[in-house]
């Protein structure tokens, strides 16, 4: 069956993509000047940035266990990423910007679910980001050797599924409740870490994950109670 396309709102999808193009090529510059983990400590702002946004934007009512939630998740993601004076070079700025652009895509895809289907934007942001970094990339391409080229094509698919369920988790829900799920990610960071290098969590680590799954957990207890009343 053909996929029929209702009405995109060109507008929002360009800002989209544009916030999430922004937000990469921020980070990627935040990294070659400071540490990868002082980096990825600050992107992790992004869930705090989507939830003040989600008050103005979206009208949401961001209450205290959703605040609280997102407190202790960036509690968590700064014990395991071990944050030291280094993060707040001039240079850390860029991570802050790319945490801000993060910030701003998620309200966007949010918007976008209010009124498109999640396969509708997938198609159409992923075409929009392939426009745009294509034609950046024209002029620094280097051609990637097989290994490279099979690389590339699992991040794309991993992403593209990902995108995918995000997109359906927003459609679902608050964007305010969806955001501090994000500081999972380093929980499944370590994991992959163990099953693909071998590399065993120390004490700080155990206790950084344990922090996020407890903000994880307190909000969608509350959000379960909430339903339910």
């Amino acid at each position: 069956m053909r996929p029929k396309f209702d009405n995109p709102n060109l507008k929002l999808h360009i800002g989209r993509t544009t916030a999430g193009w922004g937000g990469v090529t921020l980070m990627f510059t935040a990294v070659s000047l400071i540490p990868l983990p002082d980096a990825t400590a600050i992107s992790f702002l992004s869930p705090v940035f989507a939830m003040m946004l989600a008050i103005r934007f979206l009208g949401e009512n961001v209450g205290k266990y959703r605040w609280l939630a997102a407190i202790i998740g960036l509690c968590g993601a700064f014990i395991l990423l071990r944050p030291n004076i280094s993060s707040f070079q001039p240079a850390a700025l860029f991570a802050l910007g790319a945490a801000a652009f993060f910030g701003v895509e998620l309200i966007m895809m949010k918007l976008l679910t209010r009124k498109e289907n999640p396969f509708q934007i997938l198609i159409i942001n992923n075409a929009l980001g392939l426009l745009l970094s294509s034609t950046i990339a024209f002029f620094v391409w280097q051609s990637p050797n097989t290994l490279q080229w099979a690389a590339l094509i699992g991040i794309g698919t991993i992403m593209v599924i990902a995108q995918a369920l995000y997109l359906n988790a927003l459609r679902a829900s608050d964007a305010s409740f969806i955001a501090p799920f994000s500081y999972a990610t380093l929980i499944f960071a370590a994991l992959y870490d163990y099953i693909f290098f071998g590399q065993i969590p120390d004490r700080i680590s155990l206790i950084g994950g344990l922090t996020i799954c407890a903000g994880a957990t307190l909000l969608a207890v509350r959000e379960h109670k909430a339903v339910k009343a």
